[in-house]
């Protein structure tokens, strides 16, 4: 039905609570219902996708399929959302050591494998942290290890005292070490930077790396049926590669837009799946509402001219893969369901469509079109006319 999909995840932008967010300790979030309120941004181009027909459940005229999709794999992060979508359900969440820090035996570990001490071992903003602790950093050569809300493991180091090759080698060990059941994070992150005291800068060179996915996705089906699978952002690091046939990294979301309307313009066949990462890491994490609402502006404002690009065989969804409420109290992820608008030049009568039990009937939907196997989740192509 279409050569082409292009599956875009505005990371974090939620669109209200899940009916089980009480069991995760979230209460009245909604990224995106709060982020409009409380700014009174326009988005016009949101307005024509149905997006304010999900939160005003009204049912307005509209230039795509719209619905929402309810978490059914328990967690509220990046890799159990991203990971659903494609047919893997998470029914044990990833660890995590927002509280406590890692354990004293795994940060024995990291030193014995890189050679070097280790400071911080927190949770922590990436910019903070490293504003903190980058100027003994630089002149112990220690690793600056910290977590955040996600289950992940990250480590900064200056890319003038320990080389990219070097923090990238004791990353891959981490990675190694941390299969253990009791250490098993979802991701370790490397996480070098730049610069000198007060002017800290994180350089492009991040490197995620994670876990297999349980059991094979979506992905590997098109892959393995020698469809394209074109990865934008961290889709490859998150997928730890599996399935994915060309990798293109991103700066920022105006970076990863830019590589949309570059892939849309090539000639291929198959899945393209973007992950536009600022709205979590710099904005829903820091409880920066004004920047949400600015990032989200700056997406609504490129709307027209990527949809204007696709082709009339070509099919665009958006969608996210959890909430992170700028609103609300703390810096950890909320437990919402996500917005899932689906568009083609060649609808003729766009409309609701009933609410996703899972988030893999995207991918259901996806492998549908393309006539390859799904794990899991209904596929909605024959309604989409």
């Amino acid at each position: 039905m279409f050569k082409r999909i292009f599956l875009t995840v505005l990371d974090s932008v939620g669109i209200g609570e899940a009916e089980d967010a009480h069991k995760y300790g979230d209460f009245d979030v909604n990224t995106f219902g709060h982020t409009v309120e409380k700014t009174n941004v326009d988005l016009p181009n949101f307005k024509k996708l149905g997006y304010f027909n999900l939160l005003n459940d009204t049912n307005d005229t509209t230039i795509s399929y719209f619905t929402k999709a309810i978490e059914e794999s328990n967690g509220k992060d990046t890799l159990t959302g991203h990971l659903e979508m494609m047919g893997v359900v998470t029914e044990k969440p990833f660890k995590t050591f927002l509280e406590t820090g890692f354990p004293d035996e795994l940060i024995d570990s990291i030193k014995k494998i890189s050679g070097r001490d280790v400071i911080g071992n927190k949770a922590a903003s990436g910019t903070e942290i490293i504003e903190e602790l980058g100027e003994e950093q630089i002149k112990t050569g220690a690793l600056i290890v910290y977590t955040s809300a996600d289950s992940v493991l990250q480590i900064a180091a200056h890319e003038e005292v320990i080389p990219l090759d070097e923090l990238y080698d004791i990353c891959e060990k981490v990675r190694e070490i941390t299969k253990r059941e009791d250490w098993k994070v979802g991701r370790i992150i490397a996480r070098p930077f730049i610069g000198e005291k007060g002017n800290f800068t994180r350089t492009a060179g991040r490197h995620d790396y994670a876990l297999d996915p349980a059991h094979k996705t979506v992905l590997d089906y098109l892959k393995e049926s020698n469809y394209s699978v074109i990865s934008i952002g961290k889709i490859s690091d998150i997928f730890n590669n599996n399935g994915i046939t060309s990798i293109n990294k991103t700066k920022d979301n105006l970076d990863g837009i830019n590589k949309i309307l570059e892939v849309i313009n090539k000639d291929f066949t198959g899945l393209c799946f973007a992950n536009l990462n600022d709205y979590d890491m710099k904005y829903g994490h820091r409880r920066d509402v004004v920047g949400y609402a600015n990032a989200l502006k700056e997406f609504d404002n490129y709307l027209p001219t990527i949809l204007d690009s696709l082709r009339d065989d070509d099919l665009f969804i958006i969608t996210a893969d959890h909430g992170n409420d700028p609103t609300y109290k703390g810096t950890d992820h909320t437990r919402e369901n996500v917005p899932v608008v689906l568009y083609s030049k060649k609808f003729n009568s766009p409309k609701r469509l009933d609410n996703f039990k899972t988030f893999s009937d995207i991918g259901a939907t996806i492998a549908d079109n393309f006539n390859v196997d799904a794990p899991h989740g209904e596929s909605v192509l024959n309604e989409l006319k």
